[in-house]
């Protein structure tokens, strides 16, 4: 209902954009400085009250318009050479190495955070010049635009599109109206209306240090142009020439608004508001189309352009700040959830972690974006940089046809991209520039530790001095009994599951206090041969448990493996049940977390008996009792061809069931042939891996078909699901890690006829006998 239907992966060729389409898309940061470039520089001119403020304004504009015409047409070279998407990332990584691509790209990722929120509050600032009275509520409508711009690119990059092209469109349109009514009023006649302004001096002769800050101020003109080369995948064949057309329409479309609100303002000698209140774009509106009844409207109208730009202006982060997120990811730099498209083929994990990162410095810097503009640009010249300096060396290392002329376009852009970098944050660096220059080595540093992690866990998980055999290990069983249980039938179901797969020996015992009374649990009769212990804690139920599960692990032996399971009755299916048995759940983490302690969920569903085999799943006892009465099969879930599967696999033939598969959810074809090859190799032909496509690329959903496919063939079916856990050593590990293992706990939890386990595999590289606090992944 929110972000609309599921899209099938064959979608993704049909999410391509037009050019109309993708200059709305990716552009929508780019033209929008327009609206504010020019108050920028003038900001810094009018604070020193320099002489020659509107006389400097300019030739300062047409200097950061030459700039930009060398960044276009190294773009250009860079779309063609790249058209898989990247843009300096790619281009850093494949002509200078991983780590100087990491700099590249978290400087980029950088700007692209700081881009959202400079724009909603700008556009804030927009909606505040024509409503003075909002003012006061600048955050909360900032925040708002973050909500309305997230939502709708959670909708998919062709939805949002559609809905954000229009307002694009429209702020050019005012725009050129905003040009033509300004030049016929200079050179036709009319002279422009009187506008309000402020006091200012110009009273100080200006050195180059000066002209530089506003240089620098102004620099944030030149920002975006980089997002169509970050981007061309999402272009219609042929995608690199559809984008480097739409880059240049996007260039020019930028090079004149910019240099015509600068030629208006100094013509109007536009002195900005000092409170931030009123921006130089809506002086200069007001100054062309007058105050008159189509006068207003004009200006309204333009207004509400400028706002809608601005906000949109974020939009182009949203649709770049997810992929690259996404090429880091995939090279193990940041969390691999930031690689899997959403349910409308798109990063969704990656716009929602822009959002939450931009409304955070939105109320921090209290959406002024004066305290926000410090910081700009920094992070895009120095990718920039990277990426122009990649690109000569491309055209040096391949020597293409016309490779002398590409290198000198990209060393140009190098060069001067470059000066760029070390001018804004010379000139910047006292008014708040120094917090990117420490931020980004600080997100660099937590990039390499996450890719540390990585590296150190694949290694674990494929070292063959870990793998474990493919034996048939017995299991020793412990079934808790929790204080006032009084319903037995889940624990009777427990113990004679557990019976069923030829223990070693089942314990059921009891937690207790010191001083309580459980003789009536010790004179129960056996139910089939177990042990009953009482295992006595001052603490909490969870606390005992733990030490007596502890206590029985010293004495499992090589051929063996511990199974703890947790019997439970359940009444109420949903998710309300899974919040008020919070306890219950933080004790299953706190088992997994134990070494080799598998942890298996047994549920008894209340008025659904019929369907689960409760006592009839034990091992048939007496003279000639041979036949089984409910069939057991264990499937074990896949997601790739390393020793957590394969201990999973070795659990699931210690079940003793009557069928054992291996299932993997195949939410990427193109992965699915080396992990089938991998798997076979790994496991002998033992068990060969059934793949079941996942059009959606969830694993939950296809996972339920199959299982419900089995019970549905044979009513008096019952199935265990083997879920391999990764159990890490540190508490922020869990954030590198996917939480399919929860939802798939979850979506079998009310299934009637499921046990789940979970069998844990540690990704550490302590001595098995070696303690050390761990926490379930």
């Amino acid at each position: 209902m929110v972000v609309g239907s599921p899209l099938s992966t064959e979608r993704l060729v049909h999410e391509r954009l037009g050019k109309p389409t993708a200059l709305a898309v990716f552009a929508s940061d780019n033209l929008s400085s327009s609206a504010y470039a020019t108050e920028e520089i003038l900001n810094v001119l009018v604070k020193v009250a320099a002489v020659g403020v509107f006389v400097m304004v300019v030739p300062i504009t047409i200097a950061l318009l030459a700039v930009l015409g060398i960044l276009l047409f190294s773009y250009r070279q860079t779309i063609k050479a790249y058209p898989q998407a990247g843009g300096a990332y790619l281009v850093t990584r494949d002509n200078f190495g991983l780590l100087p691509a990491q700099i590249a790209g978290v400087a980029l990722l950088t700007d692209y955070i700081l881009t959202v929120a400079v724009s909603v509050s700008a556009g804030t600032a927009a909606l505040t010049s024509a409503f003075g009275g909002l003012f006061p509520y600048r955050i909360s409508i900032s925040l708002l635009f973050i909500i309305i711009l997230t939502w709708g690119n959670l909708r998919g990059v062709k939805e949002a599109g559609r809905m954000f092209a229009l307002p694009t469109f429209f702020f050019i349109g005012m725009m050129g109206v905003l040009f033509a009514v300004g030049l016929y009023r200079f050179f036709g006649g009319g002279g422009i209306h009187p506008v309000p302004t402020f006091p200012h001096a110009e009273v100080t002769s200006v050195g180059l240090f000066v002209i530089l800050r506003a240089f620098a101020s102004g620099g944030a003109a030149v920002t975006g142009v980089e997002a169509i080369s970050n981007g061309v995948p999402a272009f219609r064949p042929p995608e690199w020439r559809n984008a480097r057309t739409t880059l240049m329409w996007m260039g020019c479309l930028l090079g004149v608004m910019f240099l015509g609100l600068s030629v208006l303002a100094a013509k109007m000698r536009i002195v900005p508001d000092p409170s931030g209140a009123k921006t130089v774009i809506s002086q200069v509106g007001q100054g062309v189309f007058g105050h008159s009844l189509p006068g207003n409207v004009a200006f309204y109208l333009l207004q509400a352009a400028t706002m809608l730009i601005l906000v949109l202006a974020a939009n182009t982060s949203f649709a770049d700040f997810p992929r690259l997120a996404s090429f880091h990811a995939g090279d193990h730099f940041l969390p691999r959830q930031l690689t899997r498209y959403g349910d409308r083929l798109v990063f969704s994990n990656g716009i929602m972690a822009l959002a939450a990162i931009a409304a955070l410095l939105v109320i921090v810097f209290k959406a002024s974006v004066s305290a926000l503009i410090p910081l700009y640009a920094i992070g895009v010249f120095t990718s920039f940089t990277f990426s122009q300096a990649g690109m000569a060396v491309h055209h040096l290392r391949l020597k293409e046809p016309g490779w002398r002329t590409g290198m000198f376009i990209n060393g140009l852009g190098a060069f001067v991209s470059g000066v760029m970098t070390i001018i804004i944050a010379a000139v910047k660096f006292s008014e708040g520039a120094w917090v990117i220059l420490i931020a980004i080595p600080l997100m660099l540093s937590g990039l390499l530790r996450v890719h540390h992690h990585y590296q150190e866990s694949g290694r674990i998980l494929r070292d063959p001095r870990r793998r474990p055999p493919l034996d048939f290990p017995r299991q020793r069983v412990i079934i808790p009994v929790f204080t006032g249980s009084g319903d037995d039938r889940a624990l009777r179901s427990a113990v004679a599951y557990a019976h069923r797969v030829f223990p070693t020996e089942i314990r059921v015992a009891r937690l207790a206090t010191p001083g309580a009374d459980y003789s009536d649990f010790l004179r129960q009769d056996s139910l089939c041969d177990e042990v009953r212990e009482v295992a006595l804690s001052e603490g909490s139920p969870k606390q005992a448990l733990l030490a007596y599960v502890r206590k029985v692990r010293r004495e499992v032996g090589p051929g063996e493996v511990l199974n703890v399971i947790i019997p439970e009755t359940i009444a109420n299916f949903g998710l309300g049940y899974i919040v008020r048995e919070r306890r219950l759940q933080r004790l299953k983490a706190a088992l997994l977390a134990e070494p080799d302690v598998v942890v298996t969920n047994l549920v008894l569903h209340v008025g659904y008996e019929d369907l689960e085999p409760g006592e009839q799943a034990q091992r048939p006892r007496g003279p000639g009792a041979t036949a089984m009465p409910w069939r057991h099969v264990a499937v074990v879930l896949v997601s790739g061809a390393h020793n957590g599967s394969i201990n999973g696999l070795r659990y699931a033939r210690s079940l003793g069931a009557d069928e054992i598969h291996a299932l993997h959810i195949e939410t990427d074809p193109k992965e699915t042939p080396k992990l089938v090859a991998d798997w076979d190799a790994a496991v002998g032909g033992r068990v060969p891996i059934e793949v079941v496509p996942s059009p959606y690329r969830e694993i939950a959903g296809p996972a339920s078909v199959w299982v419900r496919e089995k019970l549905d063939a044979d009513p008096h079916t019952y199935v265990t699901i083997v879920i391999p856990e990764f159990v890490v050593r540190k508490t922020w590990h869990n954030l590198l890690h996917n939480h399919t293992p929860l939802v798939l706990k979850r979506t079998f939890l009310f299934e009637p006829s499921v046990v789940v386990a979970a069998v844990p595999y540690r990704l550490d590289l302590i001595p098995d006998d070696a303690p050390a606090e761990v926490v379930p992944a």
